[in-house]
Order: C-alpha cells, then sequence, then structure tokens
C-alpha cells in the first residue's frame, strides 16, 4: 500500500476510528499555496453500549509548522448515535499552506444508558500531496 492509500486506525473505548486522507489536486493551486485535502472517516462501535457523537476537537499542522486548532458539535453538522455494531461514515476536507501536513484529534462521545462522557482518539494522520511522492 502507497502513502496516498493509507489508512489510520486507532480505538479507544470499543470505538474503532479510521482515517483514510487524499490531496485534492483539482482543488489545490500550488502556485499561490493553496493545499486541499480530503479525508473519510469511518467510526465503528465494536463495544455494547449504545454511544452519541457529541464533539470533535482537531489539531493541524502544516509542513510551515502553522498550526491550528477546530473545535466543534458533532461531525458534518451531526451527532450519530452509534449501537453495537453500527458504522458511521463521513467525508470532509481541511485547507493547507503547505503540500504536507498532518492532522490528529479526539471526539468526545457520551454512553446512551448513564449519560457519561469519553475521549476517543483520532489517530495522526498525514496529509502529502500527490507530487510530493514522486
Amino acid at each position: 500500500m502507497t502513502d496516498k492509500n493509507r489508512i489510520y486506525n486507532a480505538i479507544t473505548e470499543q470505538i474503532s476510528i479510521s482515517v483514510i486522507p487524499r490531496y485534492e489536486a483539482e482543488e489545490s493551486n500550488p502556485a499561490i499555496g493553496k493545499f486541499i485535502f480530503s479525508y473519510q472517516v469511518t467510526i465503528e462501535n465494536i463495544g455494547l453500549i449504545t454511544v452519541k457523537l457529541l464533539s470533535r476537537h482537531w489539531h493541524i499542522t502544516d509542513s510551515i509548522q502553522i498550526r491550528r486548532e477546530v473545535k466543534g458539535e458533532g461531525v458534518i453538522g451531526k451527532q450519530p448515535v452509534l449501537k453495537s455494531g453500527d458504522v458511521f461514515n463521513y467525508m470532509s476536507w481541511c485547507p493547507l499552506n503547505s503540500p504536507i501536513g498532518k492532522m490528529s484529534g479526539i471526539y468526545i462521545f457520551q454512553r446512551v444508558e448513564d449519560k457519561s462522557t469519553f475521549e476517543v482518539v483520532v489517530p495522526e494522520f498525514v496529509l502529502i500531496s500527490d507530487f510530493k511522492l514522486n
């Protein structure tokens, strides 16, 4: 598997998070420092209890050391409830000022039964433009 097809995965508290990043050449403009990346996230509840995704907190760094954080409710405007065995997929995107960067973060989940919350790790994943792989 090449870097540009890499799947990043982490399991925390019986929640599996997988991320597949992709460079979007058609949306990018390297001449002006505009590099657009998409990423597909798969969230799977491999535990026995029903959970709800409440919020996200991303850390984004590019290769020229511009760092930023993104916090917010849910993902793509949704707060999915996942029963045992359920899977939720979504696509999102991230602009960078350089052709290489990375993202990592956490999701805050709530156990539906007792309303307690817990953090789930989003594995760090690399964002790299196709022309940097040549």
